[in-house]
């Protein structure tokens, strides 16, 4: 019994030291876990940032600008280091983080004398997100897919130009925009057109209207409004048709619809 009691206790005890040494291990606060920041000034930290920006480590750039930023967000450097987080988060491929962190440069800043710039990262992020790899394949034709970030990008553009008219990224913005109109514009006809073989006339008129009103220097707007000539036959509605049609007939005498003056519908018997 003496052996056995004797056993317990030695157990106990090894039991208990292990115990309270895995709590001495783990019974860390915040402020005790490695950080290797910590200490860091705000402008060295800056320069760590740069660095690694100048070499082209954007992840790296990345944590350190974010370190920065949380840090310090009132120093003497945190605008500019918002700013080029969002250069660094758009050369990351980050383009969700980079559209975030422009707008709220944008928001904290809205007179700062590169807000322009920052309006452009968002826009080009947004340009790149709706391009991405499949267009450089060849693979679609991306008027056929789901925009949205194209969207995105020709509303970040327009904005620039609204706002900073005069901006040095205003004429590459302005190219951007025509090539982005051509494509939304030609999205809206995809959907017209199977709206049109659905017999969804409405909807396909509805959807040439939005091209002619919103893209009216976009080439689509020939098409637009065959697409609303067609619409309007379809529901019946011949008068609108020939006014309409009128309008074709002055602006596209050529339209391939257009056979010997007389209109030829796509998909109505």
């Amino acid at each position: 019994m003496r052996v056995f009691s004797a056993a317990n206790r030695f157990g106990a005890l090894a039991l208990s030291l292990a115990l309270l040494a895995g709590c001495a291990s783990n019974d860390t606060t915040p402020d005790e876990e490695q950080d290797e920041f910590a200490g860091v000034q705000e402008r060295e930290l800056y320069e760590l940032a740069r660095t690694a920006l100048d070499s082209n480590r954007y992840p790296i750039a990345i944590e350190r600008l974010e370190a920065l930023d949380t840090r310090y967000p009132f120093g003497p450097h945190a605008e500019q280091a918002q700013l080029e987080l969002v250069y660094a988060y758009y050369e990351n491929s980050d383009w969700e983080e980079a559209r975030a962190a422009a707008s709220r440069f944008i928001r904290l800043h809205p007179d700062h004398p590169q807000a322009d710039y920052a309006y452009y990262l968002r826009g080009l992020s947004a340009w790149q997100a709706g391009r991405f790899s499949l267009e450089r394949l060849r693979l679609i034709d991306i008027s056929k897919r789901d925009l949205g970030a194209s969207r995105d990008a020709y509303n970040d553009f327009r904005e620039l130009i609204q706002r900073f008219p005069q901006s040095e990224y205003a004429p590459d913005a302005q190219q951007r925009i025509v090539y982005l109109r051509e494509l939304l514009a030609n999205h809206e006809l995809h959907v017209a057109d199977y709206y049109l073989r659905r017999g969804a006339y409405l909807a396909a008129v509805e959807r040439g209207r939005w091209v002619v009103e919103h893209y009216p220097e976009s080439n689509a707007t020939r098409d637009a409004l065959a697409t609303m000539v067609e619409g309007y036959q379809g529901l019946g509605m011949n008068d609108r048709a020939g006014e309409v049609l009128a309008v074709l007939r002055e602006n596209a005498p050529d339209h391939e619809q257009l056979q010997g003056g007389r209109f030829v519908p796509k998909h109505l018997d």
